[in-house]
């Protein structure tokens, strides 16, 4: 196992070429970016095998999760998932196409809407959730269950610390961000 990464090399750069900036945090953001993609490469395939297209885990393990009569109302939904509206709808297109979901006026609010699992949707995310799980312990197997415990912390404390964006508006060095309501929950966790 090598002692040093490529953000290392990025930081000893920086150190030769501008001593004076502080770039320690390129240590924590540059691994979480790089860890955030080669993670990705590792989860798509084992959804594949599973049976899923992309983005569809996230989509039927949080109705799998809301517990039965597995249904969530759309604002709810896509709060959960933390994805724009158009990525949501597209997804649940797709998935109601395929007999996963359904989405059926809500007989509380005749406005409203209710997405629902079917039961190939909940037989489908119950099988490649098994799968699912061993593969992020794979991933994670290079940490103790300690380590592991430590880092979901950290994050955890990152996470609810590092105030949300609004959609489309990002921070300028003119308009920085606001600190907003504390958001929490995890989407396909």
């Amino acid at each position: 196992m090598a002692d040093t990464d490529g953000i290392d090399a990025i930081l000893e750069q920086w150190q030769r070429e501008r001593p004076d900036l502080d770039t320690s945090p390129i240590g924590v953001i540059g691994r979480i970016s790089r860890l955030s993609r080669e993670i990705e490469l590792r989860l798509e395939p084992v959804y594949a095998t599973s049976g899923l297209e992309p983005g569809w885990y996230d989509v039927l393990a949080t109705l799998r999760r809301a517990g039965p009569p597995y249904q969530l109302r759309p604002t709810d939904f896509a709060a959960s998932l933390m994805l724009t509206s158009s990525g949501t709808t597209k997804r649940l297109d797709r998935l109601e196409a395929a007999g996963h979901i359904t989405r059926e006026p809500d007989p509380s609010d005749r406005r409203g809407v209710l997405i629902t699992l079917t039961a190939s949707g909940r037989s489908l995310i119950d099988e490649a959730a098994v799968q699912h799980m061993a593969n992020e312990h794979r991933i994670l197997s290079g940490l103790t269950r300690e380590e592991q415990r430590q880092l979901a912390g950290l994050l955890r404390k990152l996470l609810i610390t590092l105030p949300p964006q609004e959609e489309g508006k990002r921070p300028t060095p003119g308009n920085p961000a606001k600190p907003a309501a504390r958001r929490s929950g995890v989407a396909g966790a």
